[in-house]
């Protein structure tokens, strides 16, 4: 087949198309990592997913945003004020840490730490830990000076606060501990231990020492510092990641899984601040009965048919790792791996097989009805199938960087490539049927025609594979990539590669993984020659 180019096409003219329709709400924050009250009394929200930070109204959930994606700020992990209205940041991927003054000016503080995660202040002081094996914790200097170390040989160090005796305390998450330590340094002393991968520790203004667990249920545990005698209690959001106590010591929690926050109240209380919600999403499929999955890196999410979403399982919990995508073959769900596996994960048990490993980086995939599994790997240029016996078959390789996977009803499997803007079939050879397009990734087979999401125009392409003709279908689509970052390939961050998804639902619609908004919209498509 000629390779089909569409430079300068426009849509066909007829009636006016029908719009996405939204199955969920957008989420206002897209993880929510380091949380504190800023001196104007929001509290402001790191999100190491997008590159932003935030300020919410613990009243009304109003969500604003005061450092946007593209600053300089790569990878927002934890934040702390002092009396002034300073705000430090640690960007955790590239290893720095910044300054931001009361007038928005962001400085550079120091980039020569591995992973600087937790952070706190005391008084005009600046204390920053690194999240590592063997991690150190220092005092930083912002008017300049190299970090002096106050220990080191930490098991992974996160959210950290000056207790009433004037100690520094801080986790270690792989040994399930807190210890503290003078400002000047010397030698740690163990506070508590047992505590399930204790992600920040913090005092609320009566001097109570509470440590948040990033598990599945949520753990808060209660520490009394001088017998290191706990209780816990259970809270029910996954991924707990931060706390911060207002003028009035009221609780804020926030969750990297979910994207919300939550004020705790007395005896289990608890109000919604702001609504959980999706990260991504990255990948969606539908399971025979019309259940919407959602791969969404630090969980599986449904798609209820209210609109909400229902947590299905948190890394943390039993999924085996951040799921990259998600596709069903019957019951079970085949996920794809931010680590190149490939495992059966059934969603009503909570248990999995892992079926394949080592296959580097994933994005599309799709399956056929003999339960097929194909899969897009960039990181290889490769595109794999996995058959019922686990067995590895190379369909492709030596290709660009292909994302987008999609089956037909004869078997043949189309295939974007969204560095070279081109949809191949692969044949014996790659043939390409459709080139010239802007950064296509999500793409899906209905009713015989390929329909190909270009992220970058935010557009759905619609293309008969027999005659060549390609239309535009939808525009201003809700897709995006970060600002600095090309869409097409790690960033260096750590944090998965933008991906918008394409797939068939039952009822023909296509549903399309919104990475732009966080919510998965569902593209009813007219029949072609109609209007």
């Amino acid at each position: 087949m000629a390779t089909n180019r569409t430079d300068g096409e426009k849509s066909t003219p007829g009636a006016e198309r029908p719009g996405p329709v939204r199955l969920n709400e957008p989420s206002p924050l897209r993880g929510a990592n380091g949380i504190a009250f800023g001196p104007d009394g929001a509290l402001h929200v790191a999100q190491f997913l997008t590159g932003r930070i935030s300020a919410v109204d613990t009243t009304s959930g109003e969500v604003g945003v005061v450092v946007p994606p593209g600053s300089p700020v790569l990878t927002p992990d934890d934040i702390a004020f002092t009396p002034d209205g300073t705000m430090y940041v640690t960007d955790v991927a590239p290893g720095r840490v910044w300054r931001r003054s009361p007038n928005g000016e962001i400085h550079l503080v120091t980039d020569a730490l591995v992973a600087p995660n937790g952070i706190t202040c005391l008084g005009d002081r600046l204390f920053v830990n690194e999240m590592r094996d063997g991690g150190g914790l220092f005092e930083l200097f912002p008017d300049g000076g190299e970090p002096v170390p106050l220990t080191e040989g930490l098991a992974h160090g996160n959210a950290m606060r000056f207790g009433p005796d004037g100690l520094l305390y801080y986790p270690h998450m792989m040994t399930n501990e807190v210890r503290r330590i003078p400002p000047e340094g010397g030698e740690p002393e163990l506070v508590a231990s047992g505590m399930p991968v204790p992600v920040a520790v913090r005092f609320d203004l009566w001097g109570e020492l509470f440590v948040l667990s990033c598990d599945a249920a949520g753990t808060i545990t209660r520490v009394d510092p001088v017998t290191g005698r706990t209780s816990s209690f259970a809270t029910g959001i996954p991924g707990l990641d931060n706390a911060a106590f207002d003028a009035d010591n009221r609780m804020f929690v926030s969750s990297f899984v979910r994207g919300s926050i939550t004020e705790l109240g007395e005896r289990g209380s608890a109000r919604t601040v702001v609504p959980a919600g999706l990260n991504g999403p990255f990948g969606t499929t539908v399971d025979p009965t019309g259940r919407v999955y959602v791969a969404d890196h630090f969980g599986l999410s449904r798609v209820s048919e209210s609109g909400g979403l229902d947590q299905v399982d948190v890394v943390g919990g039993t999924l085996p790792s951040p799921p990259r995508n998600v596709v069903a073959t019957g019951d079970v769900l085949q996920l794809a791996t931010a680590g190149g596996e490939l495992h059966a994960y059934d969603p009503v048990r909570g248990v999995s097989r892992g079926r394949v490993a080592g296959l580097g980086e994933l994005a599309g995939m799709a399956a056929d009805p003999s339960g097929r599994v194909v899969l897009a790997a960039p990181g290889s240029g490769r595109v794999l199938s996995v058959d019922g016996t686990d067995a590895v078959r190379v369909l492709a390789e030596g290709m660009e960087h292909p994302v987008g996977v999609a089956l037909d009803d004869d078997g043949r499997c189309y295939v974007s490539d969204d560095r070279l803007g081109r949809v191949l079939r692969l044949d014996a050879e790659p043939v390409v049927v459709l080139d010239g397009l802007g950064v296509p990734q999500g793409i899906a087979v209905s009713g015989g025609e390929l329909f190909v999401v270009e992220t970058g125009h935010r557009r759905l392409r619609r293309l008969d594979p027999e005659t060549g003709r390609s239309s535009i279908e939808l525009t201003d689509l809700a897709v995006e990539t970060l600002p600095g970052v090309d869409g097409t390939g790690p960033d260096g961050s750590g944090r998965p590669s933008p991906f918008a998804d394409l797939v068939v639902s039952g009822d023909g619609s296509l549903l399309l993984t919104a990475n732009g908004e966080g919510s998965v919209l569902s593209l009813r498509i007219r029949a072609e020659g109609t209007g």
